[in-house]
């Protein structure tokens, strides 16, 4: 097991064997990507699963979903949030969408290497998705006054999780003025709550329960 893995199971103690084997996998196919197109920031790669992969799971410490439930993520670009979570949640099915074509090939290669089952990967815009989902989550791709638009026709209405359906918003920074632009309901999650290293000072999960469904 790598050092990242190791990383990984600190936080998350009851990992299945088979979850462990798929995140120690991650660093192996991601650096043999990497080494054709620039799918991490190579500097990015030294911190791959730091940067990548435990703050993808911040969101499992604010929402653990239940099976059946849907998630689109949207500007996944090499498959983050979306890959982590998909290990993490095996009964939860993942829809990963970018707009750029070679990042979407890379993701799918993942998703095959790693036998993961429930995840589809698709090269498209947002705005041009028409299904519905339980939750959207993202990297923070842009500012939610952007993004709100994009999405705002995609959020089922029926509930199954312990939380309303919403978005989950990966975020660094101030956040506050962005999300005021929106005149919405919504909390802050600070992953230093969660995450003692230092990197997780500034990052947080944004929760934004879906208001406009009722």
């Amino acid at each position: 097991m790598n050092a990242g893995t190791q990383l990984i199971q600190s936080y998350f103690p009851d990992l299945t064997e088979g979850q462990l084997a798929h995140f120690n996998l991650l660093q192996e196919i991601y650096d043999d990507w990497n080494s054709k197109i620039n799918v991490i920031s190579r500097k990015d790669m030294e911190h791959f699963y730091l940067h990548h992969v435990l703050h993808s799971l911040g969101i499992v410490k604010v929402m653990p979903f239940e099976p059946g439930t849907k998630i689109l993520d949207i500007g996944t670009g090499g498959g983050f949030p979306g890959i982590p979570l998909a290990i993490m949640f095996p009964e939860t099915h993942f829809h990963l969408v970018d707009s750029i074509g070679k990042k979407i090939t890379v993701v799918k290669d993942v998703v095959k290497q790693l036998k993961l089952n429930n995840v589809e990967a698709q090269q498209a815009r947002a705005e041009e998705l028409v299904r519905k989902y339980d939750f959207i989550i993202s990297r923070a791709v842009t500012r939610m006054a952007t993004f709100y638009p994009w999405v705002k026709n995609k959020i089922r209405k029926e509930d199954i999780n312990e939380y309303p359906n919403g978005i989950l918003y990966l975020k660094g920074g101030e956040v506050e003025e962005e999300m005021e632009e929106l005149d919405k309901s919504y909390v802050v999650y600070h992953l230093e709550d969660y995450f003692k290293e230092e990197f997780f000072e500034t990052k947080k999960v944004i929760y934004m329960p879906w208001e406009d469904k009722r």
